[in-house]
């Protein structure tokens, strides 16, 4: 023991105490998903606070020279320790959604027996509690003192968890502090209430300004009430109402019509009293709101939701089989990732060199993308996780079937480090999936700065082929994209009728008071969706060169290239007439295969004229010495109150000539979908007069590291500064201004190994653009080991009767003639 203490005093000055905002990786391995109930445990560094699995301690201490970790092992405690004759108290059940704090979802920490001590390398000597009372004050304090500030301290994926989901955070209602109260007698018991309408005898609730006991709502599944609470207050407009079986001395659920959300009242007693109701004395009889969903979202991951037919689907396990755990609400990444990784382009950047890429990690890989993307990658396809999860219930000493839960792996470092600061991504709200893979996408667009880029998988041109009918002269363009969107078309549905019925069967049942049939699915052909994506659209406001003036055109979309993956959305969301999303409830026939050859782009006919490339007049004054346009600011504004971007808007007014808001407005409408990133179309508008963007000078350096990364995606250094100045040297919009400009790029000149301008027309080169793959049109489904494979969190398994026609994203791979 004395030469262990010797090298505790040698290596003091790397054993650091964890300070506030340190942060402590002691729950998840940097380079793999190993944990402190994993074989081996966890060796958290005393310096760095990074974790490591006892696969790749031994890479770190070589790389570092740290010698000092603290060493953490957890296992499940038995059945038996668990009971309620140990002598603990029976663990609570939560109250709020929430995740680590009082109320919440806790930890789980004393399910576990934890042993923790310190290992010193290279020989893997153990420092235990007991050893370190031996030794010199001076080593005795400071390893003490780190040892006991990492167990306390809270680990970075706790500290993301309590940050990103709090669900129940409650704001004090608007109408609480002067709610008017009718001075009407009522006085309410405090038991044996029923709804004043149907006599229902759960889910009341009283309404605080009359007093009213009505049931709520209808919830998804037909159970709850029968909306009397609402329509009263669509009929009155009183605003609060409670709910009756909640009301304890501490408070009680409390819901705001207006508001449409749970609130707070500061003056709940009050309100209670003047009905009769004297809170310090009620007990609760129902469950509250959170209750209620918290309880739903347990049920959520229960085997039976990947019941198909009433029958147990069979698990499957190995290579490839990995479930990911559900971090809350985070289905949309899994979903994208699992998908993601059937690629072998993913799979050879990130899995295959997966050696190279973590010798080559920076000194924190947590926060390496590449590093990360390998990690969870090699999670996926590697079967390391892809076993039976251990059940706490079941007898250790008698042996049993396998569960279908898997221990797999939960990806809460690749969630932070590609949510982060991102508004919606970096929260643990329920999100959407084809945002995600954009997101990732381009985020991978951007870290690939050299070698494979596996995002040229799903990258294709649309060709956009523009006839002016008044001249019947064409112009082409070409823009990139990663992901066709099919538009759902309800009056296509091939059970109209049977919808018409229904929704006047709801309408009769709303109107009585009555709950309403359950509504059915409407059936919409996939080829119904596929013909309304190569439909001609028709532009009414075109600014044609070849009558130098406005006329009507046609625009016709098509593939200038087909992808080695093509990704289609089913566009299953839509706006209501008050602009609130609604999602339709369609199934869709969508085919396993698909042949696109017809809707391939041909370029240029034989005999066919181009419109003349001659820009539309500037917008000018006839002061000469105004150099840029004037925009009509009141027609900005009125598009801005709409709620669109203040540069969309701008745009809209000036490529419409300032001929008023339908036009603008239209103008809005017909190009939101203009780049696969919202950035394009809300980018500054680069106006005649000025030769960059807002904030930039036509001299303004542009950050080399910039430059290089859009010159690796094959552009030329001149097309990447130009697309930089246009974006005021923001990365992410120069690319989706460079994917969405190819038109303009293509009469650029170009001064390192492009073309001449003075080359003749039929001599020129293609120009340097986007690298993409082409192929023949015809694709498939992409399916795994030729069977359906269903993957709902930590379970996977054989599907036998996949629901195909309810999907949101289809992947289909381009198959060879």
């Amino acid at each position: 023991m004395a030469e262990v203490s010797e090298i505790l005093m040698s290596v003091l000055s790397t054993v650091r105490v964890p300070r506030p905002g340190d942060r402590v990786h002691k729950d998840e391995c940097a380079l793999s998903f190993a944990s402190p109930e994993s074989e081996g445990g966890l060796y958290v560094c005393m310096n760095s606070f990074l974790g490591f699995g006892s696969q790749f301690v031994e890479r770190h201490h070589a790389r570092t020279g740290q010698r000092a970790y603290l060493h953490i092992t957890r296992t499940r405690k038995s059945q038996d320790d668990n009971s309620s004759g140990s002598g603990d108290p029976p663990k609570k059940k939560p109250t709020r959604l929430a995740i680590g704090i009082e109320g919440g979802f806790d930890v789980e920490q004393e399910q576990y027996e934890e042993e923790v001590k310190v290992v010193l390398f290279p020989d893997r000597q153990e420092v235990t509690s007991e050893d370190l009372a031996t030794m010199p004050d001076v080593v005795r304090e400071r390893v003490s003192l780190s040892m006991t500030g990492l167990l306390a301290a809270d680990s970075v994926s706790q500290t993301l968890q309590v940050q990103q989901w709090d669900g129940e955070v409650r704001q004090e209602s608007k109408h609480a502090p002067d709610l008017k109260q009718l001075d009407n007698g009522v006085k309410i018991p405090p038991s044996g209430w029923k709804c004043e309408v149907c006599e229902l005898q759960e889910n009341l609730w009283m309404n605080l300004t009359d007093g009213k006991v009505l049931c709520g709502r209808r919830y998804f599944d037909g159970s709850g009430g029968n909306n009397h609470a609402l329509q009263h207050f669509q009929q009155t407009g009183y605003p609060l109402a409670v709910k009756l079986g909640t009301i304890t001395p501490d408070g009680a659920d409390v819901y705001s019509y207006d508001e449409d959300d749970m609130v707070l009242d500061s003056k709940l007693a009050e309100h209670l009293s003047h009905f009769g109701i004297d809170m310090m004395t009620m007990e609760k009889t129902e469950r509250t709101m959170t209750e209620l969903e918290i309880a739903v979202n347990q049920r959520v991951g229960e085997w039976e939701v990947i019941q198909e037919s009433g029958t147990t689907l069979r698990p499957l396990w190995g290579p490839g089989l990995t479930g990911m755990k559900n971090l809350g609400n985070s289905c949309y990444l899994n979903s994208v990732m699992q998908v993601l990784f059937t690629v072998p382009d993913f799979q050879e950047r990130y899995v295959s060199n997966i050696d190279k890429i973590l010798d080559e990690a920076p000194s924190d890989p947590t926060q390496d993308f590449k590093t990360q993307v390998a990690k969870l990658g090699h999670g996926l396809l590697s079967g390391e996780y892809s076993k039976p999860a251990p059940d706490p219930a079941d007898d250790l000493s008698a042996p049993s079937e396998p569960r279908g839960d898997q221990v797999g792996i939960a990806p809460r470092m690749f969630k932070a480090l590609v949510g982060r600061g991102h508004p919606e991504f970096s929260t643990n709200r329920q999100q959407d999936a084809q945002e995600f893979l954009l997101h990732f996408i381009n985020m991978v667009e951007r870290n690939c700065r050299s070698g494979p880029n596996p995002s040229e998988a799903f990258r294709f041109l649309v060709e956009e082929r523009i006839v002016c009918q008044q001249s019947q002269k064409a112009k082409y363009t070409q823009r990139v994209d990663y992901i066709v969107q099919l538009p759902v078309l309800m009056d296509q549905a091939t059970n109209a009728e049977e919808l018409q019925e229904a929704e006047r069967l709801r309408e009769e049942a709303e109107s009585t008071g009555t709950p309403p049939p359950a509504a059915p699915r409407a059936q919409i052909p996939f080829s119904a969706c596929l013909d309304a994506l190569s439909e001609p659209e028709t532009l009414t406001d075109f600014w044609s060169s070849a009558v130098q003036g406005k006329t009507t055109a046609t625009k016709t979309t098509r593939f200038a290239s087909f992808p080695d993956y093509l990704v289609i959305q089913i566009k299953k969301f839509t706006f209501g007439l008050d602009w609130v999303p609604k999602k339709l409830d369609v199934s869709i026939d969508v085919p396993d295969t698909l042949d696109l050859s017809a809707l391939r782009g041909t370029g240029q006919q034989p005999g066919e004229e181009l419109l003349p490339e001659v820009a539309p007049p500037p917008l000018m004054t006839p002061d000469v010495e105004v150099k840029a346009p004037v925009l009509d600011d009141s027609t900005v504004s009125q598009l801005c109150e709409m709620g669109f971007p203040l540069e969309a808007c701008r745009k809209a007014v000036y490529f419409t000539g300032n001929t008023g808001i339908d036009a603008a407005m239209n103008w809005v409408m017909g190009h939101m979908d203009d780049a696969a990133s919202p950035l394009h179309f809300s980018a500054p508008l680069v106006l005649p007069g000025s030769s960059s963007a807002p904030g930039s000078t036509p001299t303004e350096s542009v950050p080399e590291e910039h430059l290089a990364t859009i010159v690796s995606m094959g552009f030329s250094r001149d097309q990447a500064t130009r697309a930089l100045r246009a974006t005021s040297n923001v990365l992410e919009r120069a690319v989706d201004w460079i994917f969405s400009h190819l038109d303009d790029l293509e009469s650029m000149e170009v001064s390192e190994g492009g073309r001449s301008e003075a080359g003749s027309e039929g001599s020129r080169d293609p120009p340097p653009g986007p690298r993409v793959r082409d192929g023949p049109g015809s694709e498939c489904v992409i399916r795994i080991v030729c069977e359906w494979v269903i993957f709902n969190d930590q379970k996977v398994c054989a599907s036998e009767k996949p629901p195909k026609d309810l999907g949101y994203l289809y992947f289909y791979r381009r198959v060879a003639e």
